[in-house]
């Protein structure tokens, strides 16, 4: 059974995480459903936003499942659990639609990098954030020292990575990287991915690829995307395609 549940209903699809016995924890197969529900997320055109949530539990999402990775020898380690996360949380990162996670309680080193590859973040006001992989004697894996630059100083940062401290929703939220703490996390990341039916689907989603060419997320992905699009409403364009077609030279109007 999926421990990532994926419900659409309405203009706003719910992916949940859903394993509290281990703080959902993530562990091989969550990460394969998370892709596959992304997947699916990016062919669903009346979705116009997703929330992130987790089935409570004493953390949002503790990382990743140590039992998962312990034993998985040093180059598998690297060749496929991290970079298949590193993948995974990238797709979320990049979808074309807005996305908001709810963090009604804690989240660790994976759990945190999840976080950052949303949008915006809500959090609970007892909610913590941090990455405490050196513990167990390992490093961010998923971005925490990547992605997460962006949208923390990096003096928090290390505070986190190399000293295992917590970084409260109050710190959190005067940095920015929260966009607002609320008793009721998840309640209030919906009220703010609802206001999206007052937007312009398409205008939302250029802008989100324009903000993302501008700060370095997947640049040239962006840029040629950008691009294309433009391209691909002229009438040169159809023009080409007409013309390749009908096997003849095409006439572009330059329009």
């Amino acid at each position: 059974m999926s421990a990532v549940h994926l419900k659409i209903d309405g203009p706003v699809a719910t992916l949940t995480l859903d394993n509290p016995s281990k703080l959902n924890a993530f562990t091989p197969s969550m990460l394969a459903d998370l892709e596959a529900h992304c997947v699916s997320l990016e062919r669903e055109d009346a979705v116009l936003g997703v929330l992130l949530m987790a089935e409570p539990a004493k953390a949002f999402c503790a990382g990743a499942d140590i039992k998962a990775w312990q034993d998985i020898p040093p180059a598998e380690f690297a060749r496929h659990w991290v970079r298949d996360g590193h993948r995974i949380f990238d797709r979320l990162a990049r979808l074309s639609k807005p996305t908001a996670a709810a963090l009604g309680a804690h989240a660790f080193g994976g759990g945190l990098e999840l976080a950052a590859a949303c949008d915006l973040r809500v959090m609970a006001p007892k909610a913590t954030i941090s990455l405490p992989e050196t513990h167990v004697g390992i490093v961010p894996g998923w971005s925490g020292t990547q992605r997460l630059v962006r949208l923390l100083p990096e003096p928090v940062i290390k505070e986190m990575a190399l000293f295992g401290r917590r970084i409260s929703a109050d710190r959190a939220y005067g940095f920015g990287f929260a966009a607002e703490i609320s008793d009721d996390p998840e309640g209030a990341a919906r009220a703010i991915l609802d206001k999206l039916t007052a937007t312009s689907p398409r205008a939302t989603e250029v802008a989100k690829y324009m903000i993302h060419a501008g700060v370095g997320e997947d640049r040239p992905s962006m840029i040629e995307a950008l691009a294309s699009g433009m391209v691909a409403a002229t009438a040169d364009r159809a023009e080409g395609v007409t013309a390749f077609a009908e096997k003849r030279t095409p006439e572009f109007p330059g329009s």
